[in-house]
């Protein structure tokens, strides 16, 4: 048990729950802590949050479907909206401190970005603190985003993003606040480490979770952006070259692959769109490591690609293949070659060269 209240059997009950898509159970947990005195935001962050994350990791390792984790990520979210009208119905949220009226946030999730429930948790964790929050969900295009500050004239927008292959996309958002004069706060792991590619984008501030945000905006915040991004032209002209080959180069690494991995063996049916996606991913996360200038982009997908493949008794061996396909057709792209070859050593290095079992 820690300080906020939250035991491990509380923990495990609502990992059933979530397992069981038990709406009723979730929600009954979960407010019951905040009347009993537990803190909306503690519920939040010490329940909900990594129970969320144990959920993506049981799809990752192939012990729950698609499906399932859907499932469970509905529950959470109706877990979240309940955790919240409990709070504002027992009158727990806090104006911020210091003088002056409360700020006025804007939450969106980056461009191409559905993992939503993030940016879900800290909208309610800002409303709890007082402030005023608005949010835009899943996936807002730059034209969106623009509009609505436009509109509604926030302080700020935080914005979510989960998967690094998003970070280009992120940076149109970026420089489309820059350009309203709205500083940018981002979070999320897409951001990598200690959000490092965050603030290559030109984003303002990273903040790791939804409580070092809520802190991270009760400090004094700059009136205009002060981020630059360092995003290279030459590294945008070889990432516009990739986006546009990206239909060439999927046919030519999903005709490379269909002797190794299994679901592309077959020209249709959902097998084959999975897998085509899957491959399409990998290039999407190239593309972004290009343009960031950052190999670890690539090789931190290739690594989460290898763990999923052997999760689900596929031979990791075809990741070496895409990574060879992919340098046989970019030979005229350095900054593609250097992360392809970032990529191979990385594999090397987990064993993947070694070859299917005899």
């Amino acid at each position: 048990m820690n300080g906020t209240g939250i035991t491990d059997t509380i923990r495990a009950d609502f990992d059933v729950c979530l397992a069981g898509a038990d709406e009723d159970g979730a929600l009954e947990l979960a407010t019951g802590l905040v009347t009993s005195g537990v803190s909306a935001e503690d519920v939040l962050l010490g329940l909900v949050a990594p129970a969320q994350v144990r959920v993506g990791e049981r799809w990752e390792s192939g012990e729950w479907t698609v499906a399932q984790e859907h499932a469970a990520t509905h529950v959470s979210r109706l877990t979240v909206d309940a955790i919240a009208s409990t709070a504002r119905t027992g009158g727990t949220a806090r104006t911020p401190a210091g003088a002056g009226p409360p700020r006025h946030v804007l939450v969106a999730c980056s461009d191409g970005e559905w993992h939503v429930l993030p940016s879900h948790i800290l909208t309610e964790v800002l409303r709890l603190r007082g402030f005023q929050v608005r949010s835009l969900g899943a996936s807002v295009s730059p034209h969106e985003l623009l509009s609505d500050v436009h509109q509604n004239g926030p302080d700020v927008v935080a914005l979510s993003c989960t998967l690094s292959w998003n970070l280009p996309l992120a940076h149109r958002q970026i420089e489309t606040c820059r350009c309203a004069g709205v500083p940018v706060m981002t979070g999320g792991p897409g951001f990598g480490p200690e959000g490092t590619w965050a603030y290559a984008l030109g984003a303002d501030l990273y903040a790791a979770d939804a409580r070092s945000a809520a802190e991270a905006l009760l400090r004094p915040w700059p009136p205009v952006t002060c981020g630059e991004s360092s995003v290279q032209p030459g590294a945008v002209e070889a990432y516009a070259v990739l986006v546009r080959q990206r239909l060439e180069l999927l046919d030519h690494v999903v005709h490379a692959l269909r002797d190794v991995l299994p679901g592309l063996r077959s020209r249709s049916g959902m097998e084959h769109e999975e897998a085509a996606d899957f491959v399409g991913r990998l290039l999407d996360s190239l593309a972004a490591a290009v343009f960031v200038d950052d190999e670890r982009v690539f090789t931190g997908h290739l690594a989460f690609a290898t763990a999923y493949l052997t999760a689900r008794s596929v031979d990791p061996h075809c990741l070496l293949t895409l990574t060879d396909a992919l340098t046989d057709r970019l030979r005229e792209s350095p900054r593609a070659l250097a992360a392809l070859a970032a990529g191979r050593r990385c594999l090397t290095e987990q064993g993947a060269d070694s070859g299917p079992p005899e």
